[in-house]
C-alpha cells in the first residue's frame, strides 16, 4: 500500500512532511505536493507531519477524493524529488480550510 496526498494540499504545500520520509518519496509541483506510490514504503510517518491533514492510507482515502490516488501516481512520474522542508505557499492559510480545490491544481 501507499499513501496520498489529498486535496487539502493544493493552494498550501506545507512540507513538514518531507522530512520525515525514509525513502524522498515525495514530489512537488507548483502548489502541491504528491507521494510516488512506487516509492512509498508505507510507514505513515508523514501523516502527522501534515498540519492539514492531507495524507492518508491509500485504503482510507474518502470517496469524494478517490481521483487523488490517480493524480498522485501521474505527478509522481513528471514532478521533481523534493527532500527538504521549504516555506508554505503565502495562500496556505487562506486556503487551508477550503474544500473544493481540485480546479486550483496546478499541473
Amino acid at each position: 500500500m501507499t499513501h496520498v496526498v489529498t486535496e487539502a494540499c493544493i493552494q498550501c504545500k506545507y512540507t513538514d512532511c518531507v522530512d520525515v520520509c525514509p525513502v524522498d518519496c515525495f514530489r512537488e509541483g507548483p502548489n502541491f505536493l504528491v507521494i510516488d506510490p512506487d516509492e512509498c514504503i508505507d510507514c505513515a510517518v508523514c501523516i502527522p507531519e501534515c498540519p492539514v491533514n492531507a495524507i492518508v492510507p491509500e485504503e482510507d482515502v474518502p470517496g469524494d477524493q478517490q481521483q487523488y490516488i490517480q493524480i498522485n501516481a501521474d505527478l509522481a512520474k513528471k514532478w521533481p524529488s523534493i527532500t527538504k522542508r521549504k516555506a508554505a505557499l503565502s495562500t496556505a492559510d487562506e486556503w487551508k480550510d477550503k474544500t473544493g480545490k481540485l480546479d486550483q491544481l496546478i499541473r
